[in-house]
């Protein structure tokens, strides 16, 4: 037999070890959207994170929101989907119902089951990501979007934003012409744009304001009230290049260029996030106080008072993942959302814990008073399995007569005829 020295047993006891703790660490992928000051906070908290647990190693992956519904898909179908992940809530639905993603691990994330979870957060929080009593998500943000005026772009053009800003959809068109300088054809500056292509947020509730719905309360029947539809799709064809040329999909998105004042957008469809990234992208125009939010318009003809609907960006966990994984991803997703002021405040995103919304400060942050009425006036994004489906038809349907100049009845019938169709083969 052969003898080996005491060395040599303890450099191999010393390599096994090694190899053993090799194996044990936890690699995790995180995916999300772009967002500067998020990134900052978050790359603090999976430093933290890992200094608490060296066997954890986490990698975040950013993306554009836009890009992101068609990457995540991609990825769960090639079996290559990330550890966490999130979405708006309208594109996490298809998930969970097909169940590829994975209910919370209560314990993991430091609740003692779901009803403690639930009495921690704001009424309703988890009605959108609940099923069969178990609750598949995390909120990193629950987001309402209003319209942001830049007060230089107003007084350029003789109105005053405090009185002369625009109450209703009829309104904001004739605003916005006001506003409006071009080359030409070309537009060089922008009264107010649309945030193409999120049809379920802010176009769809325009077609509840008149008394339209997507869908039929049964679920068995596409696009209620048609006069209703024609009516938006109409403001939507006036309002492109074909009509009074007041934007279009094909321009820049404008809460993008709005935050730095080059004299080129009036106003912008967006949530309370929005002032953060003012803040950093142009502290000047954020200091000024020369930009301010309104609520968002009602057609003058509306039967409901109905704001853009609200979402959620919930942070959920693959499914296809190992148990292992799973409850390590639960565990830093609780970690990360533990600092709810300091996402508040540094990113301006709302988490709707009831420590935040009860805290006295949090109503004298600005504007937060217009965001919290039209939150009261909203109700949650249309949620369909298929809604991520539902919405490039709506896309589709706006741009063709935005830009093919289709006739409003044809783009609305093919609407019809392709969410029917659907609606057909669910039963």
């Amino acid at each position: 037999m052969k003898k080996f020295s005491v060395l040599t047993v303890l450099v191999l006891l010393m390599s096994l070890i090694a190899g053993t703790a090799a194996a044990q660490v936890i690699e995790l992928t995180y995916w999300t959207h772009t967002d500067d000051n998020r990134t900052m906070i978050e790359n603090r908290y999976i430093e933290e994170f890992e200094k608490m647990y060296p066997n954890v190693k986490i990698k975040r992956v950013v993306n554009e929101a836009s890009k992101m519904g068609d990457l995540v898909l991609t990825a769960f179908s090639a079996q290559n989907a990330p550890d966490i992940f999130n979405l708006p809530i309208e594109q996490e639905f298809g998930y969970m119902k097909h169940y590829r993603v994975a209910p919370v691990n209560y314990e993991a994330a430091g609740y003692k089951g779901a009803e403690d979870l639930i009495s921690k957060y704001q009424a309703g929080t988890f009605d959108s990501v609940m099923m069969d009593g178990e609750i598949y998500g995390l909120p990193l943000e629950l987001t309402n979007w209003a319209i942001y005026i830049n007060k230089r772009v107003f007084w350029d053009a003789g109105l005053d934003p405090e009185t002369d800003f625009p109450k209703t959809w009829e309104e904001m068109a004739d605003i916005a012409d006001k506003l409006t300088l071009r080359d030409g054809e070309i537009i060089t500056r922008r009264g107010f744009d649309f945030r193409y292509p999120y049809y379920l947020v802010s176009v769809l509730p325009m077609v509840e304001q008149l008394g339209g719905k997507l869908i039929s309360d049964d679920g068995k029947t596409a696009i209620v009230n048609e006069e209703a539809w024609i009516q938006v799709l109409e403001f939507m064809r006036d309002w492109g290049p074909n009509g009074r040329n007041l934007g279009s999909p094909t321009y820049a998105a404008a809460r993008k260029i709005f935050n730095k004042d080059n004299n080129d957008m009036g106003m912008c469809l967006s949530g309370f996030y929005q002032q953060g990234r003012i803040k950093v992208d142009n502290p000047e125009f954020y200091e000024s106080g020369d930009w301010m939010v309104v609520p968002f318009p009602v057609f003058e003809n509306a039967v409901n008072d109905v704001a853009a609907s609200y979402y959620g960006h919930y942070l959920m966990v693959n499914a296809q993942t190992t148990p292992e994984k799973q409850e390590w991803a639960w565990r830093f997703i609780a970690y990360m959302l533990d600092h709810p002021m300091e996402y508040l405040l540094t990113v301006n995103i709302i988490q709707p814990r009831n420590d935040l919304l009860e805290d006295e400060n949090f109503m004298n942050l600005p504007y937060m008073d217009v965001f919290m009425g039209d939150m009261e006036r909203a109700h949650v994004v249309f949620m369909h399995e298929n809604g991520y489906q539902f919405e490039r038809f709506i896309t589709e349907a706006v741009e063709d007569v935005m830009l093919s100049d289709v006739p409003v009845e044809e783009a609305l019938e093919s609407l019809r005829e392709r969410i029917q169709e659907v609606l057909d083969d669910e039963y």
